[in-house]
């Protein structure tokens, strides 16, 4: 469902210079989609069988990214970058389009989310190609527990990945883990140890409700509450003194139980559901077929591909982003209502189609 310009209420967004919405936050972190397809089928995200991915004239060719972003920095405020997907190592073109926006914007943080499948082989060069920093999604330290969590028997893969991402100097690296109960919840202390003695920062991440299969209830999620008091069982966790300056994780230092003057690293929960975080969001969305997204749980988008593909000029495709973002949702309400036709609704899109 797209969003027509010159709807009523729109005028103030038209005027501000960035991507400000009518509740007076100000987006400035771009997480853009480069593609939908992924070589994992994790089951917190897609089906088994995989879904019906887009033809490649669907998807934003190289050239539409790089102007995309410059769209994005040049006239509306963007200050940071994150490449997502589906999986963006499927992408033949990343390192191209990796450059291309690097010699655009030569000081632009540029990071990636990725399942770090085929990393080990390409990590130098995304380095060398602009890129600043990793996001890896590995949700178990166990081959069994992560081939039934992702369909795949690749975490050997997945580590080696990591591992030269580390070399390579992409770091800070991030680790991803989305906590299933009765399945990978209890390796919540394993993972912050593992993480903390090779100096990366683990995130755990409430299960969102954003599944092909639409089967995410809340009762069966494993609450921020509840992944605190899981690594609480091994270690101390205080709160990280950093500003948290609109992230979606909340930091925790972690110290062990014998020695707690000593913070042996930090670790992240995003609570998108339970505690949510939207009165600070700073963040735009596009898919990988060129459409805004203003939230992660919208139901609306607006389309950006049919003016990069027409003789629009810059501004033209500004405004209409612009305008997107004017309409951003105050919040998205699910920890309020839960699901439900009186309450949250959930997005048709999964994880995978929308872009992290």
């Amino acid at each position: 469902m797209g969003i027509q310009l010159g709807m009523p209420g729109n005028a103030r967004g038209a005027t501000a210079p960035g991507l400000v919405d009518s509740h007076g936050r100000q987006a400035t972190d771009m997480r853009l989609s480069l593609t939908d397809k992924c070589n994992l089928r994790c089951t917190y995200c897609m089906p088994a069988e995989g879904l019906n991915w887009l033809q490649k004239e669907q998807v934003l060719s190289r050239t539409e990214i790089v102007r995309l972003v410059r769209i994005g920095v040049d006239l509306l405020g963007v200050r940071e970058l994150r490449l997502t997907g589906g999986e963006p190592l499927v992408r033949a073109d990343l390192l191209e389009i990796i450059r291309d926006i690097r010699s655009n914007h030569p000081d632009l943080p540029i990071s990636m989310t990725t399942n770090a499948l085929g990393l080990d082989r390409r990590a130098v060069q995304l380095k060398e190609a602009g890129l600043t920093r990793i996001n890896v999604s590995m949700d178990s330290l166990h081959p069994e527990t992560f081939a039934q969590l992702t369909r795949r028997p690749f975490l050997d893969r997945v580590l080696k990945g990591i591992e030269a991402a580390a070399h390579a100097g992409l770091g800070l690296v991030k680790i991803n883990a989305v906590l299933m109960r009765g399945i990978n919840d209890h390796e919540a202390p394993d993972l912050v140890e593992w993480a903390v003695a090779r100096g990366f920062e683990l995130r755990f991440i409430e299960q969102m409700p954003l599944d092909a299969d639409h089967g995410w209830t809340k009762a069966g999620m494993v609450t921020a509450a509840e992944m605190r008091a899981l690594v609480e069982s091994r270690f101390v966790l205080t709160p990280d003194p950093r500003n948290r300056d609109g992230a979606p994780a909340e930091r925790w230092e972690v110290r062990a139980k014998d020695a707690p003057d000593v913070v042996l690293g930090t670790v992240g929960i995003i609570a998108s559901v339970t505690e949510p975080f939207c009165a600070d969001c700073r963040r735009t969305r596009v898919t990988a077929e060129g459409k805004v997204m203003s939230c992660l749980f919208s139901r609306e988008e607006t389309d950006l591909r049919d003016l990069l593909r027409s003789d629009a000029d810059d501004e033209a495709v500004a405004q209409r982003w612009r305008d997107a973002m004017w309409l951003k949702p105050k919040a998205h309400g699910m920890d309020r209502t839960g699901l439900g036709a009186d309450g949250f609704v959930q997005p048709d899109r999964s994880m995978s189609a929308i872009g992290g």
